[in-house]
């Protein structure tokens, strides 16, 4: 009997993710999870009724490929809100089951085989084998702690003739950086030079500390009709299992943008899309209340660690913060200390070098501070054996 055909190489060649692996044996060994990203409550109660009353009451067949008429409005009248930026709902906005699923429709839309696309590391796990679905040319940025800049210098070393696209995530996951306006003038000023496109993976948007303020790469002079933005009712809400994304681009891009869109998924649960209208025109001070609770969570969880004594890096955003376990570890090994970690001291933490393809930072340990106090706590106790050893 013959052996079976190989199947595609992209990903029969993937492994495991770090967040299954860590979550599998948080479980085991009973451990407080601070590595895979996800909030411990379920989530705004007044958007959750509105998606059980549309469960209900309102339309659960198929609504328009492009995303129901009232979510579409309330995105582009809540980036005009808060991010100035003018879009027409009805040629300029489409909604997605999760960002993800925008991300493999903005790649497969945008990149033909061959083509460069310029990735940051650490790199969100989904960006690589999606690129390389796509057909494209992986060309890597290696940002580096403690800040994580992007320069010129490093943009000039990837940049080319044959670049077709920049990938930017922006608050950046697994860093917490926050990419203010020199950088984000930085990238634009590349992609004008090398006629490139820009994906711009802004789901972290609501989630910035500390009195800055998200800009997006959009709204730059020249960027508006090369731009694809990426936005996430998941993480603004903080209910990561919804799955309901918003693209925005200029009606050339989106036309494309959307045939993509129409083989992958087609369409959205409307009583999510209905509950997502409606929270999107929440009032500010919602939105406002949300950050400071998130801050609040970051701020004990860093000052706890800084105070058992471990080297804390900078957070401006999103769920996560990050220790520099260099002094812990002759030769720092990210993955080991993690598994030392959840199997001897029950917390589960990720490794920062699963976000990179090569070259990996290997002394930098992410953990999730949007939990609820006692969790947060239970873990600064059980990680005071770690810091005193």
């Amino acid at each position: 009997m013959s052996s079976l055909r190989p199947l595609n190489s992209v990903y029969s060649a993937l492994p495991t993710t770090v967040f299954e692996s860590m979550s599998q044996l948080a479980r085991i060994h009973e451990a407080v999870n601070l590595g895979q990203g996800f909030p411990d409550d379920p989530g705004p109660e007044d958007v959750r009724r509105k998606a059980a009353e549309a469960v209900m009451e309102g339309w659960n067949q198929y609504p328009s490929m492009l995303g129901m008429p009232e979510l579409r409005q309330a995105a582009a009248t809540h980036m005009q809100h808060w991010q100035g930026l003018e879009l027409n709902p009805d040629t300029e906005v489409m909604v997605t089951s999760g960002a993800t699923e925008a991300l493999a429709v903005a790649l497969l839309a945008l990149i033909e085989p061959g083509d460069e696309v310029v990735l940051f590391q650490p790199l969100y796990d989904a960006y690589l084998p999606l690129v390389r679905r796509a057909g494209g040319v992986p060309r890597f940025v290696r940002l580096e702690p403690p800040h994580w800049r992007i320069t010129p210098e490093k943009l000039a070393e990837v940049f080319s003739p044959r670049t077709k696209l920049v990938l930017l995530n922006n608050p950046q996951n697994p860093t917490g950086v926050l990419h203010g306006p020199e950088e984000l003038q930085c990238v634009a000023d590349f992609c004008l030079r090398f006629n490139a496109y820009a994906v711009c993976d802004e789901v972290w948007e609501h989630i910035v500390f500390d009195g800055l303020r998200f800009q997006s790469l959009m709204g730059l002079e020249g960027m508006r009709e090369r731009t694809v933005k990426i936005s996430s009712a998941g993480k603004i809400f903080g209910m990561t299992g919804w799955k309901v994304g918003m693209m925005c681009a200029a009606p050339a891009l989106m036309r494309v943008l959307s045939r993509a869109h129409q083989f992958l998924t087609f369409t959205t649960p409307p009583c999510l899309q209905s509950a997502v209208a409606y929270g999107l025109g929440k009032e500010d001070a919602w939105f406002t209340h949300m950050r400071a609770q998130y801050q609040r969570a970051r701020d004990r969880l860093f000052g706890g660690l800084t105070a058992l004594g471990f080297n804390v890096l900078p957070s401006a955003g999103t769920y996560f913060l990050n220790i520099d376990i260099s002094s812990l570890m002759a030769e720092p090994d990210d993955v080991a200390f993690c598994e030392h970690l959840v199997k001897q001291h029950g917390v589960a933490a990720i490794p920062v070098s699963a976000f990179y393809a090569q070259h990996a930072v290997r002394h930098v340990v992410r953990l999730c501070f949007a939990k609820r106090d006692a969790t947060l706590d239970l873990a600064l106790q059980r990680m005071a054996a770690v810091a005193s050893a």
